[in-house]
């Protein structure tokens, strides 16, 4: 089942989320659902609080990117071709290498994109859909999704790394998407 992507202004994305335990409610459903709420609004990540729950849970499907992009870009970046995983429960051991710039977006913002710098590489702690642990690195495009995603769990936002007078200047547009004044074409619910 597609979930609506709750927008910019919804209390869920500024919450830090809390983890949960192998017997959390209809997990495998949710995980399904979330796939399917990613691909449907071509995203390459997607953490539940953007779907409006507050679990330490997101998915990344980097594949895609990968396989979409233009044929000057191949080889570019280090972790081609890319990875599907389910992140549960993820903590940040480590950020390591020389920050970078890259134009972020997010699908609780449509209509924003950003240069946003980022440390090229992160070490992440998480337990995947079936509760095993993992300790990784992971750089590149990868590295950036997962830090974009784990801000998510953590109440952070792509544009909070923004300088101040640059998203002064995003205050209507960001006004206007929590108001529900953004045309997108997946489905999304804005705050009461």
């Amino acid at each position: 089942m597609i979930l609506p992507i709750v927008a910019y202004g919804t209390p869920v994305l500024r919450s830090v989320a809390k983890e949960i335990t192998p017997d959390y409610p209809n997990l495998d459903k949710f995980i399904a659902d979330m796939w399917e709420t990613l691909y449907a609004s071509s995203g390459v990540g997607l953490a539940a609080p953007q779907v409006n729950k507050d679990i330490r849970l997101f998915v990344v499907d980097s594949i895609q990117l990968f396989a979409n992009q233009e044929e000057e870009d191949k080889g570019k970046y280090p972790d081609e071709p890319g990875f599907k995983k389910v992140f549960i429960n993820a903590k940040i051991k480590e950020l390591n290498g020389e920050p970078w710039s890259y134009n972020e977006g997010c699908l609780s913002i449509p209509k924003i994109r950003e240069d946003i710098t980022r440390p090229e590489s992160v070490t992440i702690e998480y337990v995947d859909e079936n509760f095993e642990p993992h300790t990784e690195t992971f750089n590149g495009i990868t590295a950036r999704i997962i830090q974009h995603e784990f801000d998510h769990i953590e109440g952070k936002l792509f544009i909070d790394y923004l300088k101040p007078f640059k998203k002064k200047l995003l205050q209507g547009k960001l006004a206007d998407i929590s108001k529900g004044k953004v045309k997108v074409d997946y489905k999304m619910t804005f705050p009461k």
